[in-house]
């Protein structure tokens, strides 16, 4: 049996970086009870019945810790007028929640106002997968406000064209 040559990775994000996504501000809180987010658009449907969500977060990042103790967790999927949170939650700047209307769900998750949508979950299980954690977490509560969420694509942020 041959083997093919490793994958570079930065080639492998690229190529990966032409399936457009949502993006996504995750958010717990960690067991002293402050918040905690990142911006992630590794989120995706996994189940209707019961109703099953999933994202994954590197294994080295430091929020981690709080997300792998934390019950409870937010997926915030981003309208397209917060681009800017979400470039404020992948940076590294301290107090991330200082920008934004930010509420408790009913978990105590941190909830974005005029997010384009909200699911508040509980963790059901977490695996190690490579060099990420997958979250798997059952939808408790979810709102939608019908508004344009906010796409990535190619390395971009990208508004959605004309319904074909």
């Amino acid at each position: 049996m041959s083997t093919s040559p490793p994958l570079d990775p930065k080639a492998l994000r690229a190529v990966l970086g032409r399936f457009a996504t949502g993006v996504t501000i995750v958010t717990c809180r960690d067991a002293g009870g402050s918040a905690v987010g990142l911006t992630a658009n590794s989120f995706s449907a996994l189940s209707l019945e019961p109703p099953l969500v999933l994202w994954s977060l590197r294994q080295a990042s430091p929020s981690l810790p709080a997300f792998a103790a934390a019950g409870h967790f937010a997926i915030n999927v981003l309208a397209e007028s917060q681009v800017d949170l979400s470039r404020r939650f992948a940076s590294s700047v301290s107090d991330k929640f200082a920008e934004g209307a930010w509420s408790d769900g009913a978990s105590g998750a941190p909830v974005l106002s005029g997010a384009a949508a909200v699911l508040e979950c509980a963790l059901v299980s977490q695996q190690v997968a490579g060099d990420h954690v997958l979250f798997i977490g059952q939808v408790l509560k979810m709102a939608d406000l019908a508004t344009a969420a906010l796409v990535f694509q190619g390395g971009h942020y990208r508004m959605l064209g004309e319904v074909l």
